[in-house]
């Protein structure tokens, strides 16, 4: 599927990160990659993504502890947490209206892109 819509991936993990800027553009989609929290809520990805993959896990700010900070400055993005750490799904609020999904590492890619697909088709 072709898309213009902007996916942003933040891992901490290089080889992550490169692994899921290439399966997305393989997609068409147009990708954004972040080393970590910081260097996302910096940047204009907030305001520009249309789907945001992020560990949960990373040095600094947490992908929770961003999710947070997004929905306290009212951006209400759409999150697909990975992790590889295996437990339970993080808690987020209950009475978040934005889809948030959970992948634990390593995970099936096309169930990944079936979640973007979902996303990004339901905003537009």
């Amino acid at each position: 599927m072709s898309c213009t819509s902007i996916v942003s991936v933040v891992d901490d993990d290089e080889s992550v990160r490169t692994a899921l800027d290439s399966l997305l553009r393989s997609h068409g989609y147009t990708v954004r990659v972040y080393a970590n929290a910081e260097a996302f809520l910096s940047s204009t990805g907030p305001q520009d993504t249309g789907c945001l993959i992020s560990d949960i896990q990373m040095p600094g700010l947490s992908g929770i502890q961003m999710y947070d900070e997004l929905s306290a400055r009212g951006i209400r993005v759409p999150v697909i947490f990975i992790t590889g750490y295996q437990g339970a799904p993080p808690r987020v609020s209950a009475n978040t209206p934005v889809p948030v999904a959970y992948f634990p590492k390593p995970f099936p890619c096309a169930a990944l892109m079936a979640c973007v697909e979902d996303i990004l088709n339901r905003q537009a």
